[in-house]
């Protein structure tokens, strides 16, 4: 267990002492008020939905001696009150102390935007792997330090699990960190109290804009933005058409990648690949390195996705045909992951799960020229039945035939959003059929593939659950796909 001093957690932190002393031992750090134990010292974060001012005096019956506030509270007077700005930002770096700034021994590689952000970060570890370094990851899907895998509650986690994992990587043998940034991550300063080696922004489209997220694009864009002020050099699509307000006020030097002809890298003859079970692209990568990459990956944003990762790995002096090898290996469970189960057509998981990434993925699978596109989705409960009427229209509009089924229902009836979905696929000329139970849907489509389909089991991706009434059951589509197969051999 890791103890220190509040004076030395307090060094780089604007502050006052409003009660106590700060010449006592911190060996627990708390900020979720479930978790308070005796003697730790708890952080009292205003949060969008509940307040942690609300539970200090709770916190303090539970034997937290030091509370962080940016609010009143009264509690009595044994307990330690320091008062800061903002809670979270004074965790983040507080969190970073506490842990001996462990992000200063790493070289952190940070990934921003709206899309590509997990692939690129897997593609990136598999090269600098390859490249010999030792890389931890935080991102989407999970943590992973050493042989340690760590299934992730945000992209990017809350500052103290942030640099615990830090740290947790150095003790693996870590030399690199890459993990992806969010908006939400920026804003809240999850990522405060260190500096990036490298910032990179993929690109930005409107997205979690909402009550509890981002009052508008433009607050949207500017925490995107953020991470240009924390890092030394940035690394920018040039394509996307809000980069220059992305990066409006950075402070770190900067280089570019496109399509574009004046980006530093940039990817010239692209070319689609298909063969039976199996899609990807090509293209040749000129500028700053050049040579090139063939990825199983199908699309234009694969080489987007690629093209990112080489402009952040040249920088780590992985020599061409390291990059070229494991670029052509990079997998990400869940993002267009092709799964062989016949020569006559392919298979592939993805987790678009809303309209935005349902019609970018089909739209690029359109691009191979499928005999017949099919798409499988359904939609979780509890959410937007606007998204179910999106989806269900670009589905409609784009795939040959959909098979509508169950995802997440959570409390509500499966009927109830296959119903609500088929409003939109009303607005099309599109086929559909709908099989609520998902393991029979996706036996459906593998009895029924014909020779040069293209079939996507959208919207689960890496999950390997199904929620139903407050309860998580296990459901891996991988799972049960090797079911249905060996099922029809023992026929």
């Amino acid at each position: 267990m890791k103890v220190a001093y509040l004076k030395k957690l307090l060094e780089q932190v604007d502050y006052q002492c409003m009660q106590g002393t700060i010449d006592v031992e911190v060996d627990k750090i708390i900020y979720d008020s479930r978790k308070v134990e005796k003697d730790c010292l708890f952080f009292c974060i205003p949060g969008t939905v509940v307040d942690g001012h609300t539970f200090a005096e709770e916190a303090v019956l539970k034997g937290a001696t030091i509370l962080v506030i940016e609010k009143e509270v009264v509690v009595p007077s044994h307990v330690t009150i320091i008062k800061v700005e903002n809670v979270r930002k004074a965790m983040a770096i507080m969190s970073a102390t506490y842990f001996d700034y462990p992000a200063d021994k790493l070289k952190v590689i940070g990934i921003t935007g709206t899309k590509g952000k997990t692939t690129t970060t897997y593609m990136v570890k598999s090269i600098l792997e390859s490249a010999g370094h030792k890389v931890g990851l935080i991102g989407t899907i999970e943590a992973i330090i050493g042989e340690e895998k760590i299934p992730a509650n945000n992209t990017t986690p809350e500052s103290y699990i942030l640099q615990e994992y830090f740290y947790k990587m150095l003790e693996a043998g870590c030399d690199i960190a890459v993990m992806e940034v969010s908006s939400q991550g920026l804003m809240m300063h999850r990522v405060a109290g260190f500096l990036f080696e490298f910032g990179i922004f993929t690109n930005i489209e409107p997205d979690h804009i909402g009550p509890n997220e981002h009052a508008s694009f433009e607050e949207y864009m500017a925490c995107k933005g953020m991470l240009f002020q924390q890092c030394k050099t940035g690394i920018v699509n040039i394509d996307d058409k809000h980069a220059k307000d992305v990066i409006e006020g950075h402070t770190c030097a900067i280089e570019t990648f496109g399509f574009s002809e004046g980006a530093d890298i940039r990817a010239t003859n692209t070319r689609l690949v298909s063969e039976p079970g199996y899609l990807g692209v090509t293209y040749h990568v000129s500028g700053l390195i050049d040579f090139e990459v063939e990825i199983d990956v199908p699309g234009k944003f694969s080489v987007y996705n690629s093209l990112t990762a080489i402009a952040i790995c040249r920088h780590f002096h992985a020599d061409i045909q390291t990059i070229q090898k494991a670029l052509k290996v990079a997998k990400v469970k869940g993002r267009i992951e092709m799964i062989q189960v016949s020569n006559d057509f392919t298979l592939m998981i993805d987790y678009a799960h809303n309209a935005m990434s349902l019609e970018s993925l089909l739209t690029t699978l359109k691009e191979y020229n499928p005999k017949r596109l099919v798409c499988l989705f359904g939609c979780g409960g509890n959410r937007s039945k606007l998204r179910r009427y999106e989806m269900g229209e670009v589905s409609g509009r784009l795939a040959d035939l959909t098979v509508i089924t169950s995802d997440n229902p959570r409390d509500e009836e499966p009927q109830v959003i296959i119903d609500d979905i088929k409003i939109g696929l009303a607005k099309t000329q599109g086929d559909f059929i709908e099989i609520i139970d998902r393991k029979e849907a996706i036996a459906y489509v593998i009895d029924h593939g014909q020779k040069g389909d293209v079939i996507v089991l959208a919207g689960k991706g890496h999950e390997d659950y199904q929620e139903i009434k407050g309860k998580k059951y296990p459901m891996d589509e991988r799972v049960i796909i090797n079911e249905i197969l060996e099922e029809r051999k023992s026929r």
